[in-house]
């Protein structure tokens, strides 16, 4: 119930604040690219139930069909000019504000993903992410904030990157979440997110949660 308290308040409070400053965004959006605004995209939520995730569009409209599918690599060639700004910047991200004022995420908790990458976790990941809220951002969403330049730089294919190396360790990720989940870890989860965005080199994470899974050798740098 706390935890639900803190996400109608804080989704209400920051999208207050936010909406004149996401106006010149909109417009930007609207007379560029192919002239859509928002992207929705079906996402697994609690208990294995979908929801559609709403973002600033950042794509083409026809990527989902495209080489990559719904994973995105760094250098993307299907991401428009105007939308790697919003990318890197997490911008596109903030429509999803809304979502948690609906209850279909949290602020805090595993990153929703599409059915089909959901799928790439091991059982044990599966289960133990369909007790919990999506988040809006989480311990998978700090750690992978580089997730599109590993793909890039890997030797494997996107989806071989994403299912062989990516997945297996951010579901264990999720898994850590799941058994040590509290309010002031999503607090340190918050301030964090906030720190790799400014610092994206970073791994703070490693200092202050020592007990962490340990990253796989394949995605050391």
């Amino acid at each position: 119930m706390l935890k639900r308290i803190f996400d109608i308040i804080f989704s209400s409070v920051v999208i207050l604040i936010l909406s004149p400053f996401l106006i010149p965004v909109i417009i930007i959006l609207k007379f560029t690219g192919e002239r859509y605004i928002f992207y929705s995209q079906k996402r697994m939520g609690i208990g294995g139930e979908t929801f559609d995730l709403l973002k600033f569009a950042t794509m083409l409209k026809d990527s989902p069909n495209m080489a990559g599918g719904d994973i995105t690599s760094g250098n993307d060639p299907r991401v428009l000019p105007f939308g790697r700004i919003l990318r890197k910047t997490k911008i596109n991200e903030l429509p999803q504000l809304f979502n948690i004022f609906k209850g279909d995420i949290s602020v805090v908790g595993p990153r929703p993903l599409t059915p089909k990458n959901f799928n790439y976790y091991s059982d044990t990941a599966k289960e133990a992410i369909s007790q919990l809220r999506p988040g809006l951002t989480g311990i998978g969403s700090i750690v992978f904030r580089d997730e599109e330049s590993i793909i890039a730089n890997s030797a494997k294919s996107t989806v071989d990157c994403y299912r062989e190396d990516i997945s297996p360790y951010k579901g264990e990720l999720e898994i850590w979440y799941k058994n040590n989940r509290s309010f002031m870890l999503d607090i340190e989860l918050i301030f964090l997110t906030a720190w790799v965005i400014v610092f994206p080199e970073s791994r703070l994470y490693e200092k202050l949660f020592k007990g962490l899974p340990e990253r796989p050798g394949a995605l050391r740098n």
